[in-house]
């Protein structure tokens, strides 16, 4: 019954954001914005750049959804929706962290980020019950190690982070086409 009722709820919020796809995207592009900021105007308002793009993630994305999908909204109850919102507790202070650790080693910053992101998508492999997340999350993990032992410069890390986020999100656009088209 604990299954089926599980399965029930992330249908549902599968539906409401398809599959996460457009919030992929949307962070996919605020990383990239932020690594071109970073290029052309400096390390500092590249990280700007990728707070306030980060917190603009949601609503432009759902918007995005509305547009592009036109999903059936899910229920208000739904307890996954309650996950989605603690995790943001988490995402905020490990944000606040990561600008610390900016003002005492700005390289470290997109890294850092990319940690944070990485594991805060092993939430979304709960909710949405898609495994995809905890291999998007995974190589995230590992373009920040990669960004962190290579000592990468801030765009490029922020790059890396685009780059990463950008070809999941094709994978998962597909696979919520599919979802959508048996449901």
């Amino acid at each position: 019954m604990q299954l089926a009722l599980n399965d029930r709820v992330q249908s549902e919020i599968r539906r409401e954001h398809y599959d996460g796809a457009p919030g992929v995207l949307t962070s996919a592009l605020v990383w990239v914005c932020s690594s071109a900021v970073c290029m052309l105007s400096g390390t500092h308002q590249g990280v700007w750049t990728l707070l306030i793009g980060g917190a603009l993630i949601y609503p432009i994305s759902s918007l995005l959804t509305r547009v592009w999908v036109r999903p059936q909204a899910a229920p208000t109850a739904n307890a996954l929706n309650q996950l989605a919102g603690a995790s943001t507790v988490w995402l905020i202070a490990c944000c606040v962290m990561a600008y610390g650790l900016y003002h005492l080693r700005p390289e470290l910053f997109f890294p850092a980020m990319m940690l944070t992101i990485g594991c805060r998508y092993a939430v979304f492999a709960t909710i949405y019950g898609l495994a995809i997340y905890w291999v998007l999350g995974l190589a995230l993990l590992a373009a920040a190690f990669v960004s962190f032992f290579l000592w990468l410069s801030p765009w490029m890390s922020a790059m890396a982070g685009g780059l990463v986020e950008m070809a999941f999100a094709v994978v998962l656009f597909r696979g919520a086409q599919r979802f959508a088209a048996a449901s």
